[in-house]
């Protein structure tokens, strides 16, 4: 209820007081007062004044903004905008987030309401394989192209903030964009509209002043405490300068905490991803084996047959599979968009390199076309490797990426070709051991980040080690077994022994066992800084 106004004299009656109050009516008052009235002309002048009075000019763009003193966590916004866009079960656009303060002297609680920032450089864009993102030259909004997706799902990895949402029904993509056809005949977006407090409008920014205040203002280095400007417990905005203003008259200390900050939870494992990313580095570090072994024409024909299987095992991760091909179109800046157009030559390469050797006018092409095939091969690893990095995910830095990704390139390559080559004798047990060493390096080093059960201030990396360590607790152990099994312990005993290639392909699918449950994990336990949610809100 609206508090009373002070009465300014003591002659003032409680009629006097009652009627003041009516003069302060709240949105829905004012609504439900010309929906009565049937003035429609007042209707449109209330939802005109949650738009800006111009449209954007040059260097400038609509952003919504949200006055966090008015947003009491209703979800009025998240009704509206499932209902007028006609989202899945499930699906939402928009949502609800909380923030406290966990500090007894300073209690605090705000909720927050959120949906697409509409960024001044939006990852969903620049990572997307087939140019299914478009940012409008005049009104800055992102617009997603629901008939060019093949749902790939890079760009939820891409977007720090988790816009994008997949649709298993449809095979596709989809996301907020700001209701740009209500926007286009002057009428606010659905979650504007739908405010009870009027908590959310659209306001103009200039996105060269967003820049210097996202990237500039902060010294390199500072706690992501903090140098989040953008609002507290969210990823950081120099990553995609968001553009969505929150404002609020009251201070906003930079140690709120989100909701859900403490919760744990497994992320998607894209099962198709981890076969394909190990076995398209199984068969590079054949490929690189082919160059210095003689003859290598098995090598090279693994080469090709693991690389086409790989790919192909690949495109049941997408949701539409028959427009895979247009997956190059992003290649100025998609490292997804490189990664193909590098592993899609790699396998015409391994394949004629194979057929060099028996086919006798191309012997002579034989070292070349080797040489190529590695090289395509490394650049291939190099760019699956920054398509994860690129996300800007703690789990998946370039050299936790690079050192996990080429490891099982040097550990199955050298596993593979002992096992195809039958060759036991100490440089390739010493490489496959380097190898070994190498991928637990890299591994063990996320324990590091493991804090008790008892803390209330997690990072990322806090969230991925706890993962790992309780409820992945019996794959890790597994995956850490399978690799010191296969290539450790039963190569010595074959090198000692100078047994036969039996048990080294034994050996061989311990390792890949092995590296897939790594891979698994490394999908899995990955823990992104995201905008605050909410339990309970």
């Amino acid at each position: 209820m609206t508090p009373l106004p002070p009465a300014p004299d003591d002659n003032r009656t409680l009629v006097d007081a009652l009627l003041a109050e009516q003069q302060q009516l709240t949105a829905v008052e004012r609504f439900a007062q010309s929906h009565e009235r049937g003035d429609f002309s007042e209707r449109e002048k209330n939802y005109r004044r949650l738009l800006p009075a111009t449209t954007p000019a040059t260097g400038q763009q609509y952003a919504f903004e949200v006055d966090l003193d008015k947003c009491s966590g209703c979800k009025a916004c998240v009704t509206a905008c499932h209902s007028l866009n006609g989202l899945d079960e499930g699906e939402t656009w928009r949502s609800v987030g909380l923030l406290f303060s966990d500090d007894w002297r300073a209690p605090q609680q705000q909720t927050v309401t959120t949906a697409c920032h509409h960024c001044v450089e939006p990852g969903c864009l620049e990572g997307c394989p087939v140019l299914a993102y478009d940012k409008d030259p005049v009104t800055g909004i992102v617009r997603h192209l629901d008939d060019q997706c093949i749902g790939c799902q890079y760009c939820v990895m891409k977007c720090p903030y988790e816009v994008p949402q997949y649709s298993t029904k449809r095979g596709i993509v989809r996301k907020c964009d700001m209701c740009a056809n209500r926007l286009a005949v002057g009428e606010a977006p659905a979650c504007a509209q739908a405010c009870p407090n009027e908590a959310i409008r659209i306001t103009l920014v200039e996105t060269n002043v967003m820049k210097v205040n996202f990237r500039t203002q902060i010294p390199a280095g500072s706690s992501p405490v903090v140098e989040n400007k953008f609002l507290p417990s969210s990823p950081l905005p120099r990553i995609t300068i968001p553009t969505t203003r929150y404002k609020s008259a009251k201070p906003m200390p930079a140690n709120l905490l989100g909701g859900d900050h403490a919760l744990t939870a497994p992320a998607h494992a894209h099962t198709p991803l981890v076969f394909m990313l190990v076995l398209s580095q199984l068969a590079v570090g054949v490929s690189v084996a082919a160059v210095f072994l003689e003859p290598a024409k098995w090598l090279s024909l693994v080469t090709a047959v693991v690389a086409a299987l790989a790919i192909n095992i690949a495109s049941l991760h997408l949701g539409k599979p028959l427009k895979a091909w247009r997956a190059f179109l992003g290649w100025r800046k998609s490292w997804f968009s490189r990664e193909v157009i590098v592993f899609g030559n790699l396998i015409p390469l391994a394949a004629t390199s194979a057929t060099t050797h028996w086919i006798t006018p191309l012997a002579p092409f034989q070292k070349p076309l080797a040489i190529a095939t590695a090289v395509a091969g490394l650049l291939g690893v190099l760019c699956s490797a920054m398509i994860y990095a690129d996300t800007h995910r703690e789990f998946w830095r370039v050299s936790q990426c690079l050192g996990k990704f080429f490891g099982t390139t040097l550990l199955l390559g050298t596993a593979s070709t002992m096992a195809v080559t039958g060759s036991l004798n100490f440089p390739w047990l010493a490489l496959l051991l380097t190898g070994v060493a190498v991928k637990l390096g890299f591994e063990q080093r996320i324990y590091r980040d493991y804090v008790d059960d008892d803390a209330i201030t997690l990072t990322a990396l806090n969230k991925t080690a706890r993962l790992l360590s309780g409820e992945f607790g019996l794959i890790a152990r597994l995956r850490v077994a399978c690799l010191i099994l296969g290539g450790v312990f039963l190569p010595v005993l074959l090198a000692v022994n100078h047994q036969g290639r039996a048990l080294m392909a034994v050996a061989l699918t311990l390792c890949v066992i092995g590296e897939l449950l790594e891979r698994y994990l490394f999908f899995t336990a990955v823990a992104p800084v995201k905008m605050p949610g909410g339990v309970g809100v």
